[in-house]
């Protein structure tokens, strides 16, 4: 039986959550492996919920629905926390992986938390700090990988630079493999 993978990604229009979960899925496919990656959202505009989702699999995937009981959760506004259920068909052994300067156990805590595997990154500071904007998915992208351990980080960033090189500048495409790398280094777990 192939190994699937499965991820949802909360966040507000305009953090790159839609960029991610395509970037994670590309960065599979030049691995040799399956994808599928999409948004789910209406006529929401900058700032609004909205999710996206990513499966990865070392064999087709024939699944043609949206995740409803994902193995992670990548959540990349914190404040969505608290506006919708983030945890929602994640089993009691999934990983929740957010976008936070708060320890895991705090988070645990103010969620009530019981089983799963909380891990936290500031990724918005990472970004910051090596992209100049506040737009976290790179990042979180670092974190999943150190996480889960799901593919390479050197992937990643070998896909980042052969995929931005043609619409960005080196700058930006650095600044953006160094974020990964950071959230990478970065991310703490309980």
């Amino acid at each position: 039986m192939e190994k699937l993978t499965e991820i949802r990604w909360h966040a507000r229009g305009g953090q790159g959550a839609v960029t991610a979960a395509k970037l994670l899925a590309e960065t599979a496919l030049s691995q040799g492996q399956y994808f599928q990656a999409f948004p789910e959202y209406g006529p929401e505009r900058m700032g609004a919920p909205i999710l996206a989702f990513t499966r990865i699999s070392n064999g087709p995937i024939h699944i043609r629905s949206s995740i409803t009981n994902p193995e992670i959760v990548v959540v990349l506004d914190s404040t969505l926390l608290s506006a919708v259920d983030v945890t929602e068909g994640l089993d009691t052994d999934g990983v929740l992986i957010i976008n936070t300067d708060e320890e895991p156990a705090a988070i645990r805590k103010a969620m009530k938390l019981k089983g799963r595997k909380v891990y936290t990154v500031d990724a918005t500071k990472i970004a910051k700090e090596t992209i100049g904007r506040a737009i976290p998915n790179t990042p979180m992208m670092g974190a999943l990988v150190r996480v889960t351990g799901i593919m390479p980080i050197e992937n990643v960033t070998e896909y980042l630079r052969k995929s931005f090189g043609k619409k960005f500048s080196e700058e930006i495409i650095e600044g953006n493999v160094k974020a990964v790398e950071r959230a990478y280094a970065e991310v703490k777990a309980e």
